[in-house]
């Protein structure tokens, strides 16, 4: 019995089946029109039928009609065979109706059900608000667009190195560097696509150490008239999901206090690709000129959204310069949104060397004292190598049990924690979050099922709705099926 009762079990699990009942899933947009179609094929054939009676009862038929209709079978009989035989007819000419129309699309891995029903509920997804910018924001946004379409990316414009401070200093256009990349993260296109945006002109040419990407959005530009209209143009030719927007449209410097030779000396450091090169523990940071207005609809996401996400990412260079936009700073505070804080995996090389997830909050109260987090989300899975030569650790709690327990991969007790930052308690949420293959870095699969699962918990009780729900049910899911892979 128990192994019929197991078969069974398998059988309900089955893909095939699952995809079925998929198409009869709430809110999918699809029985709605089913109906539709099943009532005016009633009707016509309704309207059809007293047409052939009102002929039949006024005109004569030879004898073969009297065969062809099966007149000498019962009228209930007859019923159900023509009824059948229409229904398995309408249902056939659907089906290779629906294969004629999408046999000239690419093709996609998943079943068509499968894909209506995913953008079905990404639609409905949560409305999703990042603060941050270069390859952390790219991370999390590349997780995160699998369950919401309902993403904001708000980007720091103070880049001003490599390809995207030439191209900010020639062409005078938001640095596309840090859009490049949440683009591509975003792009609901061909992974070749990606690799193309993220392709980078070998040095020993006239284009040597531009990105393509940074090229088509410097392009864009000109041929819109400037780099707002241009990333919404590239966002919609390149299918994103989601919205990528900067903190502000002006130009701006982003500016440094670091700590000079000696403990009292304080040291002025001009661009942002320069922070990182002093190599000495910074102080501060600031834009010049300080008081800019901050991009309008980055205000508006800010105060419409259910989650507001900083970071990961550089903590002086990507995160803190979008904050200190006064107005993207206030919109943050007062927002109704819950905040959740993901910190780095590890320390950066001349920006945050030795600190732990204290001074991440501490810097950041610094510098936008009323944005207060709901939770901090910190990586507890620290038993893979990094790079000796990059001289960074992993971060954590500063010395006390839910450091160590984050260290030995166990987060039961950090969860209840709750840790002081200048005047804020922050809940800290201790998941295994790193990637694998580079553990310096988040994966971003597990990044976002660590972020669902936070939200789902915090709002069970008040706001938890069927469609969340369903997010974090595919998310444990597809995590359930990777575990068995490995």
């Amino acid at each position: 019995m128990s192994l019929v009762h197991a078969l069974r079990k398998l059988a309900r699990q089955s893909p095939a089946r699952s995809s079925a009942w998929k198409w009869l899933s709430v809110g999918i947009g699809v029985k709605r029109w089913l109906v539709v179609l099943l009532a005016g094929i009633t009707i016509l054939s309704l309207g059809v039928a007293y047409l052939f009676v009102s002929i039949y009862r006024e005109q004569p038929f030879p004898d073969f009609v009297y065969y062809l209709t099966l007149q000498f079978v019962p009228r209930a009989v007859r019923a159900v065979l023509f009824g059948t035989v229409g229904i398995l007819l309408v249902a056939f000419g659907l089906y290779k109706l629906n294969q004629a129309l999408l046999a000239g699309l690419p093709s996609r891995p998943v079943s068509l059900v499968e894909n209506l029903y995913r953008k079905r509920m990404r639609q409905r997804g949560l409305k999703i608000v990042c603060i941050g910018g270069g390859t952390g924001m790219s991370t999390l946004l590349r997780g995160l667009k699998n369950y919401s379409d309902n993403l904001t990316a708000i980007i720091t414009v103070a880049d001003d190195g490599g390809s995207s401070g030439r191209l900010r200093q020639e062409l005078g256009v938001l640095p596309p560097g840090d859009f490049r990349q949440c683009i591509a993260a975003l792009a609901d296109a061909e992974p070749l696509m990606a690799r193309l945006l993220e392709y980078r002109f070998p040095n020993d040419t006239g284009l040597g150490g531009h990105a393509f990407g940074n090229l088509f959005i410097a392009a864009m530009a000109g041929v819109t008239g400037n780099s707002e209209r241009a990333l919404l143009e590239a966002s919609r030719v390149l299918a994103v999901r989601g919205t990528i927007l900067p903190s502000t449209l002006e130009d701006v410097t982003l500016c440094a206090e670091v700590r000079g030779t000696h403990e009292s000396q304080i040291a002025r450091v001009t661009g942002e690709s320069q922070i990182a090169k002093f190599g000495k523990p910074v102080e501060r940071v600031y834009l010049e000129p300080e008081r800019v207005p901050a991009y309008p609809g980055a205000v508006r996401a800010l105060l419409d959204a259910d989650l507001i996400i900083a970071g990961p990412g550089s903590l002086y260079t990507s995160v803190l310069p979008n904050l200190l936009v006064e107005q993207i700073c206030q919109a943050a505070t007062v927002s109704p949104a819950l905040k959740l804080f993901v910190c780095n995996v590890a320390t950066e090389r001349g920006e945050t060397d030795h600190y732990t997830v204290e001074d991440y909050l501490q810097a950041l109260h610094n510098h936008c004292a009323g944005f207060e987090f709901d939770g901090i989300l910190i990586n507890n899975q620290v038993t893979g190598t990094l790079p000796p030569q990059a001289r960074i650790d992993f971060v954590a709690p500063r010395g006390n049990a839910a450091a160590g327990n984050a260290a030995a991969g166990n987060a039961a007790a950090g969860n209840a924690a709750a840790r002081r930052s200048g005047t804020e308690t922050v809940p800290y949420i201790f998941a295994d979050v790193v990637d694998d293959e580079r553990p310096w870095r988040h994966d971003s699969e597990k990044l976002a099922r660590a972020i669902l699962r936070w939200y789902t918990k915090r709002t069970k009780v008040t706001t938890l709705t069927r469609h969340h729900s369903a997010m974090l049910e595919q998310a444990e899911k597809q995590g359930s099926r990777e575990q068995v892979v490995q």
